[in-house]
């Protein structure tokens, strides 16, 4: 079968079909990269990969990051430390074997509180509840480019402070002290606007909310302004929901996108696995 490659929403995001994993060829390869490229996130259905499927695939876009801090640290597959387990199903000793739980994941760029984050993330559905937990995809580029004048006008050439206190599922990362202070918290100074390396793109890129901090203004100003800033991103013109089924692999460019996840039910089992392309370059500010 060819490879076929069909828009799931004008702003973020394309279904590739025609397309076994396990078997690529290079030719087929360069075409899930350029509609990676192109839509900031792909989708490939009905994939029946092992751990090492899931490694060879995502090392052919780059050297891996480690799974990430979560509340419970990094947790992974035994004998594959490249892979993060992100689940609420527990152990024999009653923990869980991955991390974020059952509940909302808030709006987010995985680990954009690092100097140089990831470029991109992969997840892979293995066990999925009936209902909920879907994952929903904003496309940074679109919303950028339809930012107001002014709003676009106060954030240009400024940077923002990314936090790592807290993540996506408002946890406590495993070691961090707790903090409310943008100032205080960890995290990186990134480009409001930057300059996307693949597509020469202006593309917003504001991590997450929580303790984020627009720099040179009070930090009234600073909450106004983000507050005008996620009211325009997460209108659904931008947005991309994702019902997930068996074998689904998700791909998203972390310099493009942001995404948050549905809560479900917590005696439901829900088990993803998930890769991430290590980053080469800070993020780098768009200039016109």
């Amino acid at each position: 079968m060819a490879v076929t490659v069909r828009p799931v929403s004008e702003a973020v995001g394309a279904e590739i079909s025609g397309v076994d994993l396990r078997s690529l060829s290079d030719q087929d390869f360069a075409a899930i990269e350029q509609a990676w490229t192109r839509h900031s996130m792909i989708l490939l259905r009905g994939q029946q990969l092992g751990d090492d499927d899931l490694l060879a695939f995502s090392r052919r876009f780059g050297e891996l990051d480690p799974p990430p801090n979560q509340e419970r640290g990094r947790i992974s597959p035994p004998g594959y430390p490249d892979i993060y387990v992100v689940s609420n199903v527990l152990d024999a000793m009653g923990d869980p074997i991955g991390a974020l739980g059952a509940g909302e994941a808030a709006w987010h760029t995985d680990m954009s509180y690092l100097d140089t984050p990831p470029d991109a993330s992969m997840l892979y559905s293995l066990e999925i509840p009936e209902s909920g937990g879907n994952t929903s995809f904003c496309g940074m580029q679109a919303a950028c480019d339809a930012l107001p004048a002014d709003l676009r006008r106060r954030i240009e050439g400024r940077r923002v402070k990314h936090d790592g206190t807290y993540n996506s599922g408002g946890y406590l990362r495993k070691g961090v002290t707790p903090t409310d202070d943008p100032m205080a918290a960890p995290g990186a100074w990134h480009p409001a606007i930057l300059r996307h390396r693949g597509n020469g793109r202006a593309t917003l890129y504001l991590g997450r909310r929580r303790n984020s901090y627009v720099e040179g203004y009070s930090p009234e100003e600073s909450d106004a302004l983000l507050a005008e800033l996620w009211a325009h991103i997460i209108q659904r013109r931008f947005i991309y929901e994702h019902v997930w089924k068996l074998g689904d692999l998700v791909m998203w460019d972390n310099r493009s996108t942001m995404h948050r996840r549905d809560e479900f039910e917590g005696t439901a089992r829900r088990i993803m696995h998930r890769t991430q392309i290590k980053g080469t370059m800070k993020p780098v500010a768009f200039v016109a």
